[in-house]
């Protein structure tokens, strides 16, 4: 049993250093080949009337199932299939319409290369990504996208390091610009992500996270006394001013705060028409709450009036209400 070996920090970091710039100089170059092959592969997967099926071995398999699950989250129906057991079976779930991603940095790896003739029998058309595209592989696929890298990053070149980074990159391309194609929309994305916190987050609006009991109201003539007693009750440090039934101003603790330092000896005299914020943001509580969340960031805002297709008020959205 060997003893446990210890390394340098520094020497470390410098590790992590050159893996990473190595990788990104590897994708740099792999940008500058791509060619019409590409939109090639895009138009076979586009004009597929069946699904998309991703095959690799190893780590190439490893890979290829993140393909299949990016591309059957982002519109393109996909599912990775095992090349060794498509061999024995499996290959009953391919249907003519399918179209394959064969994956095989080397393009000679023995269980992808064996489905080859079963694949033509079949019908399908079939799309390689290869470090070679003169591999056996490369030759017998109607599309071939060419991943080749200099060396892996692995010191002994042995690992797949960058080849599988050109790998999962050349499937990230594939599926934005599928997406780019079909005009994939964050609703569309939402109807495949119903679960979780991205899911509610994209199939919420904001009528679904409003206040809307007992919203804190007053009139413009209202004392200030009369508005910090509504403000206070309410707990949500604002009071929405209406006027013959209409949303005309708002005032909030931090109009408070801005009038105690302007006139701390007369603000008991005023009214709430004297301090509020006259006109305030509404947004319609049909909008989705991503929106919402974007504009309330982008305005610096961090409460918003939800009003209906009459401009009623109907709630109080916060942007912490998720």
């Amino acid at each position: 049993m060997t003893s446990p070996v210890s390394c340098q920090a520094d020497t470390l970091i410098a590790s992590a250093k050159m893996t990473l710039t190595t990788q990104g100089q590897a994708l740099s170059g792999l940008a500058q080949r791509i060619d019409s092959s590409f939109s090639t592969a895009v138009d076979m997967i586009l004009n597929c009337r069946g699904r998309t099926i991703i095959c690799g071995m190893g780590k190439s398999g490893i890979v290829g199932k993140k393909i299949a699950a990016t591309l059957a989250s982002t519109g393109t129906p996909s599912f990775f299939m095992h090349p060794g057991e498509a061999f024995h079976g499996d290959l009953g779930m391919v249907q003519a319409d399918d179209v394959l991603i064969l994956i095989s940095y080397s393009g000679e790896t023995e269980e992808v290369i064996r489905l080859l003739p079963s694949l033509k029998d079949f019908g399908n058309s079939s799309i390689a990504i290869v470090g070679n595209p003169a591999s056996t592989l490369g030759q017998h696929c109607d599309c071939v996208l060419d991943i080749a890298i200099d060396r892996e990053t692995c010191p002994n070149n042995l690992a797949p390091t960058t080849s599988t980074t050109m790998t999962i990159a050349m499937g990230d391309a594939l599926a934005v610009a599928l997406m780019q194609c079909r005009d994939f929309q964050p609703k569309d994305f939402a109807r495949f992500h119903p679960g979780g916190s991205l899911g509610r987050k994209l199939l919420t609006r904001v009528r679904d996270l409003m206040h809307k009991d007992n919203l804190p109201f007053c009139s413009p003539s209202s004392s200030l006394q009369e508005a910090i007693a509504v403000m206070t009750q309410g707990r949500k440090g604002v009071v929405l001013v209406k006027e013959d039934g209409r949303l005309v101003g708002i005032f909030t603790d931090g109009d408070l705060r801005r009038a105690m330092l302007k006139d701390a000896a007369g603000l008991l005299t005023k009214t709430v028409a004297d301090v509020m914020t006259p006109n305030p943001k509404t947004i319609s509580q049909d909008t989705m709450i991503v929106e919402a969340e974007e504009r309330m960031l982008r305005d610096k805002i961090t409460l918003l009036v939800a009003v209906d297709e009459h401009q009623n008020v109907t709630g109080l959205l916060e942007i912490y209400d998720r």
